[in-house]
């Protein structure tokens, strides 16, 4: 039997809906539109994936309780990583409740736009310690998505929280366009004594390359390095569709990743593409859906 592919990161959108979309604009206009599951599908089935993870666009709560909704309605979705403000005191009953719910089997990990925060240090405050210890109760996973100046605090939190299972998304951003590798790749190798509790996600990483001319090459020294330092155990195979549309289709990322992989074993590689993803977030009744 064929193992699950897993796009563990994958967003859906519509603008016209009221949210914080203001960055789809200039470069990212030919994005600006409503994007939801049936405009996904055809990609997921021409490339075998399995199932996806439906990943939070802005830091709204009603967000999270449609996607949820959206996931018990797609066949495909297979967990959704949310929002809830994580210095609410009452954020305990938000997270009960979201879980309690009918769809809430669905949840399986948070997340805060923190690189959106003019305080790089967001992440080190106590009373979003005081949430992330409710993340911990509630065993969902936290995503981080950091720019460079974040990931110094994503660092710091990742060692003061060693029983929660932490992701990072898009390999952390590193500026590929600008061949950033040496600054990032300092930060990045402190993550190695903590792999045990957090993954890292090869996605998001051909808008930071040079939209236009970028190749697989440019690609393969951080994907190298992320799975040094993080080993196949800890990484997962994501898309960030539909941002990856400025600047590759689907099936462009799915190919470039493997390109960037086809040294590895095959056991090696179905754990990236997806047995890791599934672990790392509890995805709740792979293979069966609610009825």
């Amino acid at each position: 039997m064929t193992n699950p592919i897993i796009d563990s990161h994958h967003h859906f959108w519509d603008p016209s809906s009221g949210g914080d979309y203001g960055w789809l604009s200039g470069p990212f206009e030919p994005i600006n539109r409503k994007f939801e599951p049936g405009d996904l599908r055809p990609a997921l089935q021409k490339n075998g994936v399995t199932g996806t993870v439906l990943v939070q666009t802005w830091n709204d709560l009603g967000e999270t309780w449609d996607f949820i909704r959206t996931a018990q309605a797609t066949d495909f979705v297979a967990g959704v990583v949310g929002w809830v403000d994580l210095t609410d005191p009452k954020i305990g009953d938000t997270v009960a409740e979201l879980k309690g719910a009918p769809e809430g089997k669905w949840l399986v990990g948070l997340r805060h736009l923190i690189q959106t925060e003019s305080d790089p240090n967001w992440l080190l405050r106590d009373d979003v310690k005081r949430g992330l210890r409710t993340v911990q109760a509630a065993r969902l996973v936290y995503d981080l998505v950091p720019n460079l100046p974040q990931l110094p605090a994503c660092i710091r939190t990742v060692q003061a929280f060693p029983e929660t299972r932490f992701v990072l998304d898009h390999i952390s951003k590193p500026e590929i366009r600008n061949r950033g590798f040496d600054e990032w790749a300092v930060l990045i190798r402190q993550f190695r004594a903590e792999r045990d509790h957090v993954w890292c996600k090869l996605s998001g990483m051909v808008t930071e390359a040079d939209w236009q001319t970028w190749t697989p090459a440019d690609l393969k020294p951080y994907v190298r390095e992320v799975v040094e330092v993080f080993g196949t155990d800890r990484c997962m195979f994501g898309t960030d569709w539909p941002v990856c549309l400025v600047a590759a289709s689907y099936d462009r990322v799915v190919d470039a990743l493997r390109d960037c992989l086809k040294d590895l074993s095959g056991a090696e590689l179905d754990k990236i593409l997806g047995l890791n993803a599934i672990e790392a977030y509890r995805l709740p009744g792979f293979g069966e859906r609610a009825a």
